[in-house]
């Protein structure tokens, strides 16, 4: 599919200083392929912009316009890893990369997660003292699992709290007009 065409056009450039990043919309025309995956964007972005790192490149929101050959979509560059990783949410920290230091975690996503993300705990391996954890880094998104007895327990420590006395709307009434 990488024999095709594509021309990459940016709008709406603006370098951020306080972010210490450049931010634009990206247009990527791609006739005769349905879409370009973010790695190639990313490809061309840091040949176009001359950006030493890749990693600290990232492209999201991506829609393609009906009909085809067009997407329009946003782009980041950060002038270091360490600003990425210092202002980017964790979720596109996680998403995008396909090696990169996340709080001491070496995350390597590539291929690994499931269609829609959810897999249960955290698989790993310990290699040359370095922790590569595909699918869970650093438990962000780990859910912890409640048993039957202890949502029962909770359910009831709320009644307690809040009461759970039946009354009807005619003796509230009554009591209004007493006073």
């Amino acid at each position: 599919m990488a024999d095709k065409a594509v021309t990459i056009r940016t709008r709406k450039f603006m370098t951020n200083r306080l972010l210490s990043r450049k931010q634009f919309v990206i247009d990527v025309l791609h006739p005769g392929r349905p879409n370009v995956s973010k790695a190639e964007l990313k490809e061309k972005l840091s040949r176009m912009y001359e950006v030493k790192d890749p990693n600290s490149i990232f492209v999201f929101k991506f829609r393609t316009h009906f009909g085809g050959g067009k997407s329009t979509g946003f782009g980041l560059i950060y002038d270091s890893v360490e600003n990425a990783k210092k202002y980017e949410p964790k979720y596109r920290l996680i998403r995008g990369r396909e090696g990169m230091f996340i709080e001491g975690h070496w995350v390597l996503l590539k291929g690994i997660l499931c269609k829609n993300g959810m897999h249960g705990g955290i698989v790993g391996a310990r290699v040359e003292s370095i922790w590569i954890c595909p699918i869970y880094p650093n438990g962000l998104d780990t859910k912890v699992e409640k048993s039957r007895k202890q949502m029962k327990e909770r359910k009831n420590r709320a009644k307690k709290i809040r009461g759970v006395k039946k009354t009807k709307a005619s003796d509230a009434a009554k009591a209004g007009k007493k006073k």
